[in-house]
This record gives C-alpha cells, sequence and structure tokens, in this order.
C-alpha cells in the first residue's frame, strides 16, 4: 500500500510504503506556532519507507536536533524529524492526499493545550512529549 501527500501548491510531495506506526494531536507549543493552528494531528512512518517526491522541501532546524520541513514554494508545512525519535518520519495528517482517512489514536502534551479548544473524544491523553518513539506505545 502506498500513501501520498503534497502540500497547497502541490510542487512537494511525498509518499511512504506501508502503514503509519502511529497517529495523533500534539497541542505543544512549537507544533502549533509552526502551523499557525490550535492542534496538530500527525502521523509517523519508518524513515525506511518514506521518499519526498516533487520538489524537495525546504528544512529549517527549529532547536538542536529538531528538523522541520516545509515546501519552499507555499511555505506549508509537511514533516518533522528529530534526533530522539530516530529512524522516524512525522507527517502532517492534513498534507494527506485523502486526510479524512486519518485516524488519531492518542494525545500528546494534553496540559498545553489551549482553554478555548473543546476536546470531546475518548483517546488517551498524555502529558508532556513521549520521551521515546510513539512507536513505543505499542511495544
Amino acid at each position: 500500500m502506498t500513501t501520498r501527500g503534497h502540500c497547497l501548491c502541490g510542487r512537494t510531495r511525498w509518499r511512504y510504503q506501508g502503514g503509519a506506526t502511529w497517529s495523533c494531536y500534539c497541542h505543544c507549543d512549537d507544533c502549533r506556532r509552526n502551523c499557525a493552528a490550535p492542534v496538530v494531528a500527525w502521523l509517523g512512518v519508518p524513515v525506511e519507507n518514506f521518499q519526498w517526491t516533487g520538489e524537495p522541501p525546504k528544512t529549517l532546524e527549529s532547536s538542536k536536533g529538531v528538523r522541520r520541513h516545509f515546501c519552499a514554494t507555499c511555505g506549508s508545512p509537511m514533516g518533522f524529524e528529530a534526533d530522539h525519535y530516530p529512524g522516524g518520519m512525522h507527517l502532517y495528517a492534513a498534507s494527506l492526499d485523502n486526510p479524512q482517512d486519518f485516524q488519531p489514536t492518542f494525545h500528546v502534551n494534553y496540559e498545553s493545550r489551549l482553554a478555548w479548544l473543546r476536546i470531546d473524544d475518548d483517546l488517551p491523553k498524555y502529558e508532556g512529549t513521549l520521551l521515546q518513539s510513539p512507536e513505543s506505545l505499542w511495544d
């Protein structure tokens, strides 16, 4: 199975083989500010199954060991890699070709959520970041 995604202008694209290893909402300030959104939806895939297609993204090291990928033309956030999550590519669920297929399974940094954002779901809600890769939730 191949899953694909793209930026707003369509110049930067990605694809991966197989399934996502995790999917979540993040409420941290960095993710919210990077997307100018009240919460950000993510999915993670093994980097060895992932490929940029089309024009390659620009990359910003937003903090030591954290790389945020975005389209150089339209600025759409596309992905995230971090030294503390080795071997994983984190992709913005809204960049999926079919974002309606996204099924989040948990929240992270829940204590940082915006007070005016009402969350009414039964998903697990974790305080802080996951110190290990999100994949460790299924080990």
